[in-house]
């Protein structure tokens, strides 16, 4: 296929984007690059990017694609809730307008990279793809949006599908450290403490970016019918953990290192099982690799290659807000989040 990714920059597509020129697909990238100074060791891109806003697209930019995978959003809610009227632009209306030009100049098949967040409070009981959405973020909220508008222009022509990622994990040249099995890992090797945020009692399933990228394979190699307008939970049901389980295994992982509680730590009101079976029965080609131990040794291991430092880590270089702040107070950035002025790469 030739395939159009948006975020090809991003924490995901980096990964992903080699794994899917290595599977022979024809493969292109669009990306407002937010995060260049943030590349997390040595990188080079293995894909030809277009820096550009994906609310900027144009059906030219589209035409000639068999498929398009749509990663780009803003993606964590720190960065959701700084404003979230953005957020639902971007996530939501963006993706919308992008599936329905997408449609118009004959791209058949729109993977759209969507979250478990979509279940938000759900509680202890494992969650199916046709289980109440219930998100408490204005990240999972224009997620649950995007899906349901996109699934409206479904048809014999055009087929989009809505993979519900876990939490996603693993090592990425644009790595993020605010999410859990990464962000605890950090902490172990940087401080000597596994710190928990949470009570360490909430569920949460999680997923090696390397696994979300073989689902997106899966889907895109599946017919149509099987396919279309469906949404499918991409992890393994061995893989849900609650928060004080990972922390475990981290502890086990990074020699000398202990479990502390952060100052305040309480329930998190995100709290939710995902039931996996779906994905296993219609996709049967998606066949997941890693587990959290694997995950936790790999993070480790690159840390002590780059010999990560606490100030690395919970400092501007690699925390998306703080980036986007950045580049906001030095005017590269309009309120808008649009260019004004380009920044110099690191």
């Amino acid at each position: 296929m030739k395939i159009l990714i948006t975020g090809s920059r991003g924490y995901i597509c980096t990964v992903m984007a080699p794994m899917m020129v290595a599977a022979g697909h024809e493969v292109a990238g669009v990306d407002a690059d937010f995060y260049r100074r943030s590349t997390f060791g040595k990188w080079t891109e293995s894909i030809r990017t277009v820096t550009k806003d994906v609310r900027a697209l144009t059906a030219a930019d589209l035409a000639g694609f068999d498929a398009i995978v749509h990663l780009a959003a803003l993606s964590n809610d720190p960065l959701g809730d700084l404003n979230p009227r953005l957020t639902f632009d971007i996530n939501h209306l963006a993706s919308v307008r992008l599936a329905t030009l997408a449609k118009e100049v004959g791209v058949a098949r729109f993977v759209l990279a969507s979250s478990c967040s979509n279940y938000g409070a759900a509680g202890d009981a494992p969650v199916e793809e046709d289980s109440p959405l219930n998100p408490v973020t204005a990240y999972g909220e224009s997620k649950v949006l995007a899906e349901r508008d996109i699934a409206n222009l479904a048809d014999e022509s055009f087929t989009p599908t809505f993979l519900r990622c876990a939490t996603a994990y693993g090592v990425s040249p644009r790595l993020r450290f605010d999410i859990v099995l990464n962000n605890l890992v950090a902490w172990a090797f940087t401080s000597g403490k596994v710190l928990l945020k949470s009570d360490g009692t909430p569920w949460r399933p999680i997923v090696h970016i390397e696994d979300i990228s073989r689902a997106f394979l899966a889907v895109l190699s599946a017919p149509a019918a099987v396919v279309g307008a469906q949404a499918f939970n991409v992890g393994r049901d061995d893989q849900n953990y609650r928060i004080r389980d990972i922390a475990e295994i981290v502890k086990e992982t990074v020699p000398g290192c202990e479990i502390a509680f952060a100052e305040g730590a309480g329930p998190d009101k995100r709290n939710y099982r995902a039931d996996f079976s779906k994905i296993a029965r219609v996709l049967p080609s998606f066949q997941p690799r890693w587990d959290a131990r694997k995950g936790a040794r790999q993070l480790y291991e690159a840390y002590k290659a780059v010999g990560l430092r606490l100030e690395d880590f919970e400092g501007a270089r690699y925390r998306r807000i703080d980036q986007i702040k950045q580049l906001l107070a030095d005017g590269n950035l309009g309120t808008d989040l649009r260019w004004r002025a380009e920044p110099v790469a690191a």
